[in-house]
């Protein structure tokens, strides 16, 4: 018989947080999947644009955008999952109480990791400022020295900053999973 899952074993915030990393995970297998098919339905479209001597430069950029947020999404639901690429040689070798606490430091750095993301993404993207600016990406440029709110694509004509926005995306659901699997390690499941 098969265990059930850890937001349903836990109570209280640890379960909150389980149902939170559990769902967002959900989300993200969809998202995931959807932004690998357009990767390659933009290089098929580009392939075949190509061959027949009208060249759509725009897809090129788009496709890196999706793979670039495919990538993102990916990862994060890896950390939900526990299937980070790693090296555990190490790891393999040891049972009991030297196991229990490398995995714990690996769960604790995970999840300090994805808070100091989501600071240095608060830096990067500036909202206090942004809005005293009064969301003028030409003010706020000259006020902080950032072109994060102005800059355009190359090829695609919008603003950089509404496909930046998956860093912080990126950067909040990798930290609900790390949080999640450090609950789980410090055995908050009770």
């Amino acid at each position: 018989m098969t265990e059930a899952p850890r937001h349903q074993r836990a109570s209280g915030l640890p379960r909150l947080i389980y149902a939170l990393s559990f769902r967002l995970a959900a989300v993200e297998k969809v998202a995931a999947a959807l932004l690998i098919a357009a990767v390659a339905l933009l290089i098929l479209l580009n392939v075949f644009t190509r061959y027949v001597g009208y060249a759509l430069y725009w897809v090129d950029e788009l496709a890196i955008y999706a793979m670039v947020w495919s990538a993102l999404v990916a990862g994060s639901l890896s950390v939900h999952l526990r299937s980070l690429v790693s090296v555990t040689l190490v790891l393999d070798m040891l049972r009991g109480t030297p196991r229990r606490v490398i995995n714990r430091v690996n769960d604790l750095l995970m999840f300090g990791f994805g808070v100091f993301f989501i600071w240095l993404c608060w830096i990067w993207f500036s909202p206090i400022q942004f809005y005293q600016a009064g969301f003028d990406p030409g003010e706020f440029a000259m006020s902080t020295g950032q072109f994060i709110y102005g800059e355009p694509t190359n090829t695609l004509g919008i603003k950089k900053v509404w496909l930046w926005l998956i860093m912080p995306v990126f950067a909040v659901t990798f930290t609900v999973h790390a949080l999640a699997n450090v609950l789980e390690t410090l055995g908050a499941r009770k």
